[in-house]
């Protein structure tokens, strides 16, 4: 099974390239969603780590903007609770795939992590900053500084580009990037 890995900025447009690629995507972020929406015991851990700003059951977006702008260490806690739990379901995203030929990983937080594999084939996705600012502030819950403090746990850029085995140049049209994905997936075979 070929791990392809997809890292890159935040809004470059990872999620949607990863579904272009037409194998099965492991996206970290679909999954942290469906953590908070579904699992009554990260509610329970991160409520007992940040008691003041969780209601009840399932855990809101809004409140937890709210706890990560009010203390930065807050993001740090909730990570903490959740990453254990997204790695147990990409375990089982593996297993159930290890008969395809290749996988997509979209995981913003691959190399902090340590997700990579000797052999994963790393693809950093290369946007200009305008285009993804434009991008982010079209998200529903835009706001600069937890985007700040989402960067501030992330490798630096230059970092994730000079460890990656391709570049995707996302002008955000389809038929550009989809010739960049058959390019590679030339390469590979």
């Amino acid at each position: 099974m070929i791990r392809l890995a997809l890292v890159g900025d935040i809004g470059s447009g990872k999620s949607f390239i990863s579904n272009l690629f037409n194998y099965p995507v492991f996206s970290a972020d679909l999954e942290v969603a469906n953590i908070y929406k579904a699992n009554k015991d990260c509610f329970a851990k991160i409520k007992k780590a940040i008691p003041n700003y969780f209601s009840n059951f399932p855990i809101k977006k809004e409140e937890l903007i709210q706890s990560i702008l009010a203390d930065h260490n807050n993001l740090k806690k909730i990570s903490k609770i959740v990453h254990p739990i997204v790695r147990k379901k990409l375990s089982i995203f593996l297993k159930k795939n290890k008969n395809k030929k290749i996988v997509v990983l979209d995981i913003p937080l691959y190399f902090e992590n340590k997700l990579n594999k000797k052999n994963d084939i790393i693809i950093y996705i290369e946007a200009k900053n305008k285009e993804i600012l434009i991008r982010l502030k079209k998200r529903k819950n835009f706001n600069q500084s937890l985007i700040r403090q989402f960067k501030s746990l992330q490798y630096p850029l230059i970092y994730k580009k000079k460890n990656s085995d391709f570049i995707i140049k996302n002008d955000y049209k389809i038929k550009t990037v989809k010739k960049s994905i058959k390019k590679i997936l030339k390469e590979l075979h």
